[in-house]
């Protein structure tokens, strides 16, 4: 085979040809994979080779080495170990002659192979010597700027590929020292300098040890900053980038760079190319993200220190925000047509944000003058800076603080919604919506909006809905806010039923707009409609409500209508349906929740027949709001959902086996509990099914493990709905029960991920045993004598773990404890007997602060005692 001819053959315009030439690669790969491996290496390291042959050669030796899906990645992994040790070398030492090619794809490719196979390699205590033959290429005297340039490259993305602790400390050491040089202003090729500073800003998560030592970390600071003042935007802006991720891992040691940082940042926020400015207020959004972090952390400790930050924020207050605002008046002209800009002006405003919330209330004096100076000015820069200014500091400052200028300044927002300019005419509404969100609750008391003006308001946001579409939008979001403030507000929600035959009018019409592109202004406007629905009285507008529920179907309806040419066509039919069964969910919700069955009955045929229509819709989107708003459905039918079980189950385990698109199968899993309230035993001729699917996707390593707590939940529900009935499942289920108890405690190490995930599967175990337990308290509960030892023990190893364990664990195992003994009694009195665990954890229960906890513990412990003297 001339694999040049292949390469080249399958990046050909003929399809025909492209094919062949593709299925011979696949064919080489798989019969001889180490020889496919070497001649590709071979191709890519051949300057006489044409540059499409070498490209397609580097990317297909990168997609052999290295997957996004982890069961391949693991699998490559092991093919890769498995090749011969010679041959391996061969293919290495070609990807290393690469790095000196004069052609920049081939060196670029072979950099990121390199990387794969160090990914693979050095964890495993492998290619010792790649750091070495790397750092020999920077140190030759006669190296050119190509192969010092791919060199640091490649250390880059081996530092991006492998974790600190795969490297020796005198390694990181020596890839620092050559990084560090690569920087200096003596090296004279700038793409060298630039390829330097990329490769320090992959290192910095490895130089925890030299950022320790002051002397080391004085001089990475040094070359640092330098580089950010060189004459190259490109190097300035990755320069600026190491300082932000300085900012995130090394913040206690940032104190004495300060000053200097300050100063570059300023200059470059203030004078720089945009890319370069953009980093460098990046900078202090990511200090601001770090102080609040840490001021969330004290608070949530319970013991709030000033000292748990250096307030770098609050000292820089006088000459940052000054900064900041002058950054809001370079708006650009077009910038409110495109949602995906990111420019200076936005980057500021969003820092500004950040600062409000570090600081709070000390914001407030230093903005509002530029406010009160620009808010009337002719020119709409000053006018639409002004209103952002305005917008960015709602969060943080106390409602004291902001009250009695938002009050001030209220008629004047609302009647700046007319501005001539679309800029200022956008993020006034979108500073509406921030006002509705911060300082509109009727229910602590305070509120911008009263009786007194709230037609006023209505009027204007149902004016300005009108307006352009990105207006549009925001103001979807005021009308969602301004509803969301009285959800739980009791009878003062009836302040917007007046309103309501309007505001949901007003949102239908939005979401049929034909003049926007924009799919989010439909699904702004069907997701506010959702909020008017939670937040309206069903006693006052209950006709209103059915009205749109009658509207909701007739549009679910059209949508099967829709001329599919293209997979535009499918995407926004699935988008739409997705939305109107939100909408759907939303209503049927809100009539169980005021027991308004009899609207509910009225539609359940009608309901039922398009959401089945909707699953033969092929898209897992409308599959996961179809899924829940039947949920819905079940919930609020109650026994009635039965008559739907023989069309919908097929499609209800068809979710279940879903595991590409998990958050499917997720919601299916939840929708199995919903039914199982609704048809309490009349569930049973579809347990068969359902419980092969939840024990198929238990022992399935391609389903995503975050569905996996849910499922065992889900069984304990079955059990407890089907009682005596689950006895033929309990063979299956027991073992993969005590299979997830084991992995509990054969877990990576406890970070923050892991220790919830523990969490939540532990309590998931515990629900499951308690639904099976009580499902069999009545008869057969000797069934699960056998299991009682193995269920106390685990009950003990979790609970004994006071630090990882959190409230919602400790309340389902003293739950479990309970129904254990309940359900079991005299047949496990040896078990309490003989363990003195359960009433140290009782007692400590008892004196809890949560009240639930006391009363189940309390519950547990007579439970007990009767077993014990019995």
């Amino acid at each position: 085979m001339d694999i040049t001819q292949v390469l080249l053959a399958a990046q050909s315009h003929d399809g025909q040809l492209r094919t062949v030439a593709e299925e011979n690669l696949k064919q080489f790969q798989q019969q001889n994979f180490p020889h496919f491996l070497q001649t590709l290496s071979v191709e890519l390291s051949n300057d006489e080779k044409p540059p499409e042959s070498r490209r397609l050669a580097g990317i297909l030796l990168k997609n052999s080495l290295d997957a996004k899906e982890s069961t391949r990645k693991e699998e490559f992994v092991q093919r890769w170990m498995n090749v011969d040790p010679a041959i391996k070398s061969q293919v290495k030492e070609s990807l290393l002659i690469t790095l000196g090619s004069p052609v920049f794809e081939a060196r670029r490719s072979s950099s990121q192979v390199i990387a794969k196979v160090a990914a693979i390699e050095i964890p495993h205590q492998g290619w010792p010597e790649l750091i070495v033959n790397l750092l020999t290429n920077m140190t030759k005297p006669d190296a050119p700027p190509c192969l010092k340039q791919a060199t640091l490259d490649c250390l880059g993305y081996v530092c991006e590929e492998i974790s600190p602790e795969d490297l020796e400390q005198d390694q990181v050491n020596a890839v620092l020292t050559a990084v560090v040089q690569g920087m200096n202003h003596v090296e004279n090729n700038s793409d060298v300098r630039l390829a330097a500073v990329k490769a320090l800003y992959n290192a910095l998560d490895f130089a925890e040890t030299n950022f320790q030592n002051e002397l080391e970390r004085n001089y990475i600071m040094k070359v640092v900053c330098e580089t950010a003042m060189c004459k190259e935007a490109d190097i300035r802006k990755a320069a600026f980038e190491c300082l932000v991720s300085i900012a995130s891992i090394y913040y206690d040691l940032l104190e004495p760079y300060m000053q200097t940082i300050f100063e570059l940042t300023s200059n470059a926020a203030r004078v720089d190319e945009e890319p370069v400015a953009l980093q460098a207020v990046e900078f202090w959004s990511t200090v601001c993200d770090e102080e609040i972090a840490r001021q969330e952390e004290s608070k949530e400790s319970g013991v709030f220190s000033s000292s748990c930050h250096f307030h770098f924020i609050e000292k820089a207050l006088p000459s940052l925000v000054p900064m900041l605002l002058e950054t809001l008046m370079k708006q650009e002209e077009d910038q409110d047509q495109d949602d995906g800009i990111w420019n200076i002006s936005m980057s500021g405003g969003t820092c500004l944000g950040l600062v409000a919330i570090t600081v709070q209330d000390a914001i407030v004096p230093l903005v509002m003058p530029f406010i009160e100076g620009n808010i009337t000015k002719p020119d709409w820069h000053s006018r639409e800076a002004a209103t952002f200014a305005f917008g960015s500091i709602l969060e943080g400052p106390s409602v004291q603080k902001l009250t009695p200028l938002v009050h001030a300044g209220f008629d004047f927002l609302l009647n700046a919604t007319k501005d001539q300019n679309n800029h200022v005419k956008d993020t006034t509404a979108w500073t509406l919506s921030r006002i509705f969100e911060f300082l509109h609750s009727p229910t602590s008391g305070f509120s911008v909006v009263t009786d007194a003006n709230v037609p006023y308001v209505i009027q204007i946001l149902l004016t300005s809905i009108k307006d352009s579409p990105n207006v549009s939008e925001k103001i979807c979001g005021a009308v969602y806010f301004l509803a969301q403030g009285y959800e739980d507000a009791g009878s003062i929600s009836s302040v917007l039923t007046p309103y309501l035959g309007e505001i949901i009018s007003a949102l239908l019409a939005t979401a049929d707009r034909s003049d926007s592109n924009n799919s989010r202004l439909c699904a702004s406007a069907y997701e506010t409609l959702n909020e008017i629905v939670r937040c309206s009285h069903i006693s006052e507008n209950l006709n209103m409500i059915v009205q749109l529920l009658q509207e909701i179907l007739k549009r679910l309806n059209q949508t099967f209508e829709i001329q599919i040419t293209s997979s535009d066509d499918k995407e926004k039919q699935s988008d739409l349906q997705a939305l109107l069964c939100g909408v759907a969910q939303v209503i049927l919700q809100k009539f169980s929740s005021c027991h308004e069955k009899s609207a509910i009955l009225h539609f359940a045929d009608q309901i039922m027949v398009l959401f089945l229509r909707v699953f033969s819709c092929n898209s897992s989107n409308v599959h996961e709001e179809a899924m829940l708003a039947i949920g819905a459905l079940a919930y609020a039918t109650g026994p009635e959902f039965v008559k739907y079980m023989p069309e919908f189950h097929k499609y209800l385990e068809m979710g279940l086996q879903n595991f590409g698109a998990y958050q499917v199968c997720c919601v299916s899993v939840g929708v199995v509990g919903d039914i199982c309230h609704a048809l309490d035993d009349k569930v049973l001729p579809y347990c068969d099914g359902i419980m092969s699917a939840l024990l198929k996707d238990l022992s399935s390593p391609e389903l995503h493990r975050s569905v996996k707590p849910p499922i065992l939940s889900c069984i304990g529900d079955i059990a407890l709905t089907i009682g005596e009935h689950f006895e033929k499942y309990v063979p299956y289920t027991m073992p993969m029960l005590q299979g997830a108890a084991e992995l509990c405690f054969r877990m990576d190490a406890p970070d923050d991920d892991s220790i919830e995930y523990q969490n939540e599967l532990s309590r998931s175990i515990f629900e499951a045993y308690s639904g099976i337990l009580q499902g069999f308290k009545n008869s057969k509960s000797e069934l699960m004598v056998p299991y009682a030892g193995n269920i106390f023990q685990f009950v003990e190893l979790v609970l004994k773990d006071n630090l990882l364990r959190n409230e919602s664990v400790t309340k389902a195992g003293v739950a479990m404890v309970g129904d254990l003994a309940d359900a079991l009694g005299p047949n496990i009195k040896l078990l309490f007997k003989d363990s003195k665990f359960h009433s140290e954890l009782l007692g400590q229960c008892c004196q809890s602060d949560d009240e639930q906890l006391r009363e189940t513990a309390s519950w547990v412990q007579g439970v007990i005692t009767r077993v014990l003297v019995s």
